[in-house]
C-alpha cells in the first residue's frame, strides 16, 4: 500500500467516525429537554465547532480492534470523552487561564457569549458526559468502568493536575521532567483514556487493555509535542486558534526547553514506540499505526 493510499484510507475512516460522533452528540443534546435555551445554544455552539475528534475516533477504533465492530456503548463513550475534551477547551480559553479569543477557527465561547456562560457551558459538558455514560451504557459494570477511566484521566490527578502545573510553570526555567509531567497529565492521559475506554467497550482482555492504554499515552504525548511545535511554526489560520500564544505567555514547552529539532526527534520516537506496541494485533491495527504517523505530520 502506498503512503498516499494509506492516507486516503485513514482520512476516509476518520471522516466516517467523526460523522458518527457528531450525530451521537446531536442526538444526546436533543434528548436533554430541560436545558435552558440560552445554555443549550452555548452547548451547541461549542460541540458543533469543527474539532479533529481524534480522542473520540480512538475510542471507536479501539473498540473495533478488540471487539470486531463499533457498538452503541462505544459511541456513547466517544461522545462523553469529546464532551470532556470540549469542556477543557472552553475553560482553558477563559481570561483567567490561557485567555484566547479563537478556538477551532471560531470565536471562543466566552467571546461568542460571555464569561459566565462559558464557565457554565464547561461545567455542563463535564457533568453531562458522566450522565450519558451512567444512563446510556447498557451494562452497569461497563458503565462504572468507563466512568472510572474518564474521571481519573480528567480529574485532579490527571488533566486538571496538568493544567495547574502548566500555569505554575509560566515564566520559569522549564525542565524536561516538568514538561513530561505537564503534557502527560494535561493531554496524554486523555488519549490513554480513549484507548482504554474503547478497549473496554470491545471486551478486551487485560493485556489488550493495558497495551492500548500505553499506546494512547505515547501518541497523546507526541500529539502535545506537535502542538508545541505548531504554536511556533504555524499561522493562526492554520491552527484555528491564536498562534504564538505559548511564547507570548512564556509557557513551558518542548521547543522552548529542548529546541524544535529535539522536540521533533522526541515525537518521532514516541510514534515509533506506539507503533511497536501494536505488533500483537497484526494487520487489524493498521489504522492505529497510521494515526501515530499522521499526528506527526499535521499542520493544525
Amino acid at each position: 500500500m502506498t503512503s498516499r493510499t494509506a492516507n486516503l484510507d485513514f482520512d476516509r475512516s476518520l471522516t466516517q467516525r467523526v460523522q458518527v460522533v457528531n450525530e451521537t452528540l446531536d442526538r444526546l443534546l436533543a434528548g436533554q429537554k430541560e436545558i435552558p435555551e440560552d445554555l443549550r445554544k452555548a452547548l451547541q455552539y461549542t460541540l458543533s465547532s469543527p474539532g479533529k475528534r481524534i480522542r473520540s475516533a480512538l475510542v471507536l477504533w479501539c473498540c473495533e480492534l478488540t471487539g470486531g465492530k463499533s457498538t452503541a456503548n462505544a459511541q456513547l463513550a466517544a461522545a462523553a470523552i469529546e464532551m470532556v475534551h470540549t469542556y477543557s477547551l472552553v475553560h482553558d480559553d477563559l481570561p483567567a487561564m490561557d485567555d484566547d479569543d479563537l478556538r477551532r477557527g471560531r470565536p471562543t465561547c466566552h467571546k461568542a457569549f460571555d464569561e459566565a456562560t462559558a464557565i457554565l457551558t464547561g461545567d455542563g459538558l463535564l457533568t453531562l458526559a458522566f450522565e450519558i455514560l451512567a444512563d446510556g451504557v447498557d451494562d452497569s459494570l461497563l458503565a462504572v468502568g468507563l466512568i472510572r477511566e474518564l474521571a481519573q484521566a480528567a480529574g485532579p490527578a490527571g488533566m486538571i493536575a496538568g493544567q495547574v502545573a502548566d500555569l505554575n510553570a509560566e515564566n520559569t526555567v522549564g525542565t524536561v521532567e516538568t514538561l513530561e509531567y505537564i503534557h502527560t497529565n494535561k493531554t496524554a492521559k486523555m488519549f490513554r483514556c480513549a484507548g482504554r475506554m474503547g478497549a473496554l467497550c470491545g471486551r478486551a482482555n487485560a493485556e489488550q487493555l493495558e497495551t492500548l492504554g500505553r499506546y494512547g499515552l505515547k501518541i497523546g504525548l507526541g500529539f502535545q509535542i506537535a502542538d508545541d511545535i505548531l504554536d511556533v511554526s504555524a499561522s493562526s489560520e492554520q491552527l484555528g486558534k491564536t498562534a504564538g500564544k505559548d511564547v507570548a505567555a512564556a509557557k513551558c514547552t518542548y521547543p522552548a526547553v529542548v529546541g524544535i529539532e529535539k522536540a521533533r526527534e522526541l515525537e518521532r520516537t514516541l510514534a515509533q514506540e506506539a507503533v511497536a506496541l501494536l505488533e500483537p494485533f497484526g494487520a487489524g491495527a493498521d489504522i492505529l499505526r497510521r494515526l501515530a504517523v499522521v499526528l506527526l505530520d499535521r499542520n493544525k
